[in-house]
């Protein structure tokens, strides 16, 4: 599946309704971040892989509001949603499979 691009006019719709079906991971992330770019690879790997997880990014550039939403201080920042809620938060780069446990525990604790 591929990567959706939220914004703040989206997010209601393809994030928060939608963790309600399947687990939602948003990356938040920015295009000057070094971090970022070396993680964004695994991120679309992860949603080319998993159709039961809705992968996301949000560019903390374009959409601040989001970003202050949910208290990004530093990127790159992985939040996992699950029925409207935090389900797990990671922050900077970490190895795919420190990810796909991150959310394959989120499913179970619900």
């Amino acid at each position: 599946m591929s990567v959706t691009v939220l914004t703040s006019e989206n997010f209601e719709c393809e994030a928060m309704q939608e963790s309600h079906t399947r687990p939602v991971l948003i990356d938040f992330w920015a295009s000057w971040c070094g971090p970022c770019r070396m993680l964004s690879p695994t991120v679309d790997e992860i949603a080319d892989e998993r159709s039961d997880v809705k992968v996301c990014k949000v560019n903390v550039d374009d959409e601040p509001e989001l970003a202050r939403q949910f208290r990004v201080m530093n990127i790159p920042m992985l939040v996992l949603l699950r029925q409207g809620k935090i389900a797990a938060t990671s922050v900077g780069v970490r190895p795919k499979e420190t990810l796909l446990k991150m959310i394959d525990d989120a499913k179970i604790g619900v």
